[in-house]
Order: C-alpha cells, then sequence, then structure tokens
C-alpha cells in the first residue's frame, strides 16, 4: 500500500448510498487498498454533503503522512438521478434532501478538489471493464442483479451515457406488456420479474401449494410471509424443489432479457454482478442453452457470461474507476 500511494497511483472511491456511505483507497490496478464506512445523514442538503465529506477525509486518512497530493482523484457513485457532466444530483428517491444539488460543486468548493460523479450501475460497468470480469474486452454490458436491476454499458472503454446522461437504464426493459407493473411505472420490467423480491414473490407462491417437504419452508420457520430471496437461495442450495424451480424461471426470464441485450448491442461480454447473480451462478450453464431461443443473433453462445469480480464493494471501486485512466482494452477477447 505504501509504494502506491507514495507513486501518486490512489483514488478515492466513494459509494453514497440511502442510510451509509462506503470510501475506500483504490490504487491503478483496482485493489481496494483500505476502505470505511460512515452513516448517510440525509435530514437536510447540507446534512448530507457533510456525511459525504467526512467519508472521504476518512478514506484520505488512509495515506497517513504521504502528502494529500498522493491522491489521484476522487469518484463518487451517487443515486440517480443526476447529470454525470455538470456533477448535480437531480430528484434521488432515496435521498430526497438532495433536489438539484450541485455535489460535484459543493465538494471542490469544502476540500478544493473536484470529484467525478456517476451513478452506480455506470461506474460498477466501468470497474470491472477497467479492472474486473471485463478486463480483456472493449464493449461490456453490465448488471448487478439484487433487490433491483441496475446496468451499465461501456464501449470502447467508456460509459455510455446517451444524450442526457440518462442511457443504460437496462433494468427497467420491459419483457411483458401484460406483466405487473413496475416501481418505474412500466409494466413488464425486468426488475420487476426477477430481480430479488419477484423470486421472493414467486417462492410464496409456489409454497402456498407445496405439499411436500420444504428446506425453503424451515429456513422461514414455517411461515410462508417470511420467505426472502436469501432464502432461496439458501434453499437452493439444500436440494429444495421449490427454490430450484423458482430460480430456473428467473434464469429463463434474465436469458430472455440478456437476448435483447445481445441483438440490441452485441456487446463482447455480459457481466452480473449483485447478491441474486450469486445465487444464479450455478445456473449459468442452462442460460447459455437458453440463450439461442431467445437471440436473433446466431452467434450469441460466443459472448461469455461472467461473474463480477467487485461484490458489496463495487461502489468503491466504481468510484475510483470513474477518476482512473486506464487505457481501453485493444482487442475484443
Amino acid at each position: 500500500m505504501t509504494n502506491a500511494i507514495m507513486n501518486g497511483q490512489v483514488f478515492i472511491g466513494v459509494d453514497v448510498g440511502g442510510t451509509k456511505i462506503a470510501a475506500g483507497l483504490v490504487d491503478s490496478e483496482g485493489t481496494i487498498l483500505s476502505q470505511v464506512r460512515t452513516p448517510m445523514v440525509g435530514e437536510s442538503a447540507a446534512s448530507g454533503l457533510a456525511a459525504v465529506l467526512t467519508a472521504i477525509d476518512a478514506a484520505r486518512a488512509g495515506v497517513g503522512a504521504a502528502s494529500p497530493n498522493s491522491i489521484s482523484g476522487i469518484g463518487i457513485c451517487a443515486p440517480g438521478p443526476l447529470d454525470p457532466r455538470t456533477g448535480v444530483i437531480v430528484n434521488p428517491p432515496n435521498l430526497p434532501c438532495w433536489r438539484n444539488f450541485p455535489l460535484a460543486d459543493e465538494i471542490e468548493k469544502a476540500r478544493g478538489v473536484r470529484p467525478i460523479i456517476d451513478n452506480d450501475g455506470n461506474a460498477a460497468a466501468l470497474a470491472e471493464a477497467r479492472w474486473g470480469a471485463g478486463r480483456r474486452y472493449r464493449n461490456v454490458f453490465y448488471a448487478t442483479i439484487g433487490t433491483g436491476i441496475g446496468t451499465g454499458i461501456i464501449f470502447d472503454g467508456q460509459i455510455y451515457h446517451g444524450r442526457t446522461g440518462g442511457a443504460a437504464e437496462g433494468g427497467h426493459m420491459s419483457i411483458d406488456y401484460r406483466g405487473p407493473r413496475c416501481g418505474c411505472g412500466k409494466p413488464g420490467c425486468i426488475e420487476i420479474l426477477a430481480a430479488g423480491p419477484a423470486i421472493a414473490r414467486r417462492a410464496r407462491a409456489k409454497l402456498a401449494s407445496w405439499n411436500g417437504p420444504s428446506a425453503l419452508l424451515d429456513l422461514a420457520a414455517g411461515k410462508i410471509d417470511a420467505v426472502s430471496s436469501e432464502m432461496v437461495g439458501k434453499a437452493n442450495e439444500a436440494g429444495d424443489p421449490v427454490a430450484r424451480e423458482v430460480l430456473r424461471e428467473t434464469i429463463q426470464l434474465l436469458t430472455l432479457w440478456l437476448g435483447n441485450i445481445i441483438d440490441l448491442l452485441e456487446p463482447d461480454v455480459l457481466i452480473v454482478g449483485g447478491g441474486v447473480a450469486a445465487m444464479l451462478q450455478p445456473f449459468f450453464d442452462e442460460a447459455r442453452e437458453f440463450m439461442p431461443g431467445c437471440c436473433v443473433n446466431s452467434r450469441c453462445q460466443e459472448i461469455p457470461l461472467l461473474m463480477a469480480r467487485y461484490g458489496a464493494d463495487a461502489g468503491i471501486a466504481g468510484g475510483a474507476a470513474l477518476c482512473s485512466t486506464v487505457p481501453p482494452a485493444s482487442n475484443h477477447g
């Protein structure tokens, strides 16, 4: 760590959440050298800013006696919607204290360094492309699947933002116009069908008519309403047939969605992360088998489907990646 810091190859990555902020020092190879977690106090715009500054200062303290100039940049994964070009937080549902809040300007005033700001899906995608599972590829599609589904698109080693910065909302692509209405207002989004809450809902519905023994029901202490997606993953590991059926249905839905992504973008690699992706990893071979039936692209099976390098620390790595200057890969995998 000391050599990386003294050589000035260290970035501060900050991940701002609704209740906590994670920040860390990340070197030029994407290794997280140290990290801290502090509460996010979102009572007002000022208190939210103060919480972010506290996290930045705590991360910077890891530099120790080295010069503050050793920090090569600060990158922040902030809740959207936001404008990555200006660093303004527009209207985040999980942080209502920030409305059209110029976060980049305020941090620059307070600490003399202008941070680069983007949303978590874009930043995590860049971290995976620069340092993670997508390191050998130019064009990357990344998805994090957990409570929701966030995505990011990397073309030629750079984030694709679209015209206004609102591109890559892949979790809100509808695959069933008659499906349940998503929190975004659209029907049948992949998020409402395949994220963690959807997995739990399908499991509860199946258990209501299940008569045999169930490891899943045991994990929920016999209470169907208490079943969570995490329990489904654990029950599948124990061989529970209901959990396996639920996860197989989920991977089929996700494969249909990813088939659309391939037909639209034809990326060099598909990378997935997040808690739900981890429990679905044993079904990746099935996803590859399903793929030709979900794609016009006859060479869709040539595109790798990989697990992300970064797990819970994707926001820290993503923030750091925003201010790194690593050139894009020179080949297509």
